[in-house]
């Protein structure tokens, strides 16, 4: 029976599988209350205010919160003029007041992009950073850890067309490039399928295929317009499915279809449990809250303290990949899989050596939210880093990772 909107589940543990998850010996096991939203659409304030209406209702704290894309992290008109979407939805929305500090988000909060965002804005951060503090953006890929728990995930929407390029966009976007560059690319899925299993993994499409491992006939009923996809094997992204048979994570969240639907994927030896949520409307399931169990000090009962970390091997696969991240339409070819592994073996050596110490690996050690943009001017909003020298975050992060800024417009 399925849980009521907002109850908590447990999330059934797997074992730490890798070196490079923290670990500290003989250690309780504790739990992080882990929010899961659908599409946001830039409705913070709402999306917050109904985490604290469950909070008090069933009594229990949320540690964070995960947004499935179509966040809108939009600071000013030129950011609305970026969005690509019907006339009638361009507007400002919340989230330039938790930019400009006038509210900061309630409890740490990971999105990834959808189709429908300020993508200047996010191009900006591409290999990830803090949209506004206390709101951090995984990137156009990425992989990080809350407290040991390893999340991964990609932005945009699958598209054919654009798949096989390589990013070539340029500030500012046209009609064309506006779309064109929340396209997923071939690039991303190949370094996102050298991770080691995650514990979650999010998108904002779904996995191609996916709807046949849950009650498809009840999504029907409440999506009877997937009839047609369904018949032909197009609901849903083809790379994605690839990535949930190759990564095999805890659980996989998703977004874009402005529907709830669950399943459970089949592999060898393992399950994926998917969860898609809708977007935040009065009365539709746009959140669940999830209990995650991880490590923690061995102290009794006091609550860790909530750590946004880079994980390792996702940085090993960074300094592999980057190289090969083509700024034109032409996409380079990438190393073959056995290749590139060999690779990530060897750059895992530099991460350990460049970041010895687990603390030395949290995010804020590197990169802290810097406005790119400032105060109201009679002309609107004044630009305080130009696009020529990047966003401040990305700089440090190429820089702590001895790569090339390949982000600079």
């Amino acid at each position: 029976m399925p849980l009521q909107r907002g109850h908590i589940r447990a999330a059934v543990s797997v074992p730490e599988r890798s070196w490079f998850i923290f670990s500290l010996g003989h250690v309780q096991r504790q739990s992080q209350q882990i929010a899961v939203e659908g599409c946001c659409h830039g409705e913070l304030d709402a999306i917050y205010s109904h985490v604290n209406h469950l909070e008090n209702r069933h009594n229990y704290k949320v540690d964070a919160l995960l947004i499935c894309g179509d966040f809108q992290a939009m600071r000013n008109k030129e950011d609305v003029g970026n969005m690509a979407c019907p006339t009638k939805y361009k507007v400002l929305g919340g989230f330039h007041r938790y930019y400009t500090g006038q509210k900061k988000a309630p409890m740490l909060t990971i999105v990834i992009g959808g189709n429908h965002e300020a993508s200047n804005y996010m191009w900006e951060l591409y290999h990830g950073g803090w949209l506004a503090p206390n709101i951090y953006f995984l990137g156009h890929a990425g992989c990080i850890q809350l407290n040991g728990i390893r999340i991964a995930g990609i932005s945009g929407i699958y598209n054919e067309n654009h798949y096989n390029l390589g990013n070539y966009e340029r500030l500012p976007l046209d009609p064309r490039t506006m779309r064109s560059i929340y396209h997923t690319r071939e690039y991303n899925i190949n370094r996102l399928s050298l991770l080691s299993p995650p514990s979650i993994f999010l998108s904002h499409d779904w996995p191609q295929g996916i709807e046949q491992y849950g009650d498809t006939d009840g999504l029907l009923k409440k999506s009877p317009h997937f009839q047609h996809d369904i018949q032909d094997n197009t609901l849903g992204s083809p790379p994605l499915l690839h990535l949930m048979k190759t990564l095999k994570p805890e659980w996989w969240f998703s977004g874009h279809m402005h529907v709830k639907f669950e399943a459970t994927y089949p592999h060898e030896k393992s399950t994926t449990k998917f969860l898609a949520l809708d977007k935040c409307l009065k009365g539709r399931e746009f959140l669940e809250v999830i209990q995650f169990p991880v490590a923690s000090c061995p102290v009794p009962n006091p609550k860790p303290k909530l750590t946004l970390s880079y994980d390792p091997e996702w940085l090993a696969i960074t300094r592999v990949s980057n190289p090969y991240l083509s700024r034109r339409k032409i996409q380079w070819p990438f190393p073959g899989a056995d290749d590139a592994r060999q690779r990530v073996a060897r750059e895992l050596e530099w991460v350990t050596a460049a970041f010895p110490k687990p603390e030395d690996l949290e995010v804020e050690r590197v990169q802290q939210f810097v406005k790119t943009v400032y105060g109201p001017t009679g002309k609107g909003w004044a630009r305080q880093v130009s696009r020529e020298d990047g966003n401040p975050q990305t700089v440090a992060f190429c820089e702590a990772l001895e790569i090339e800024n390949r982000i600079r417009d």
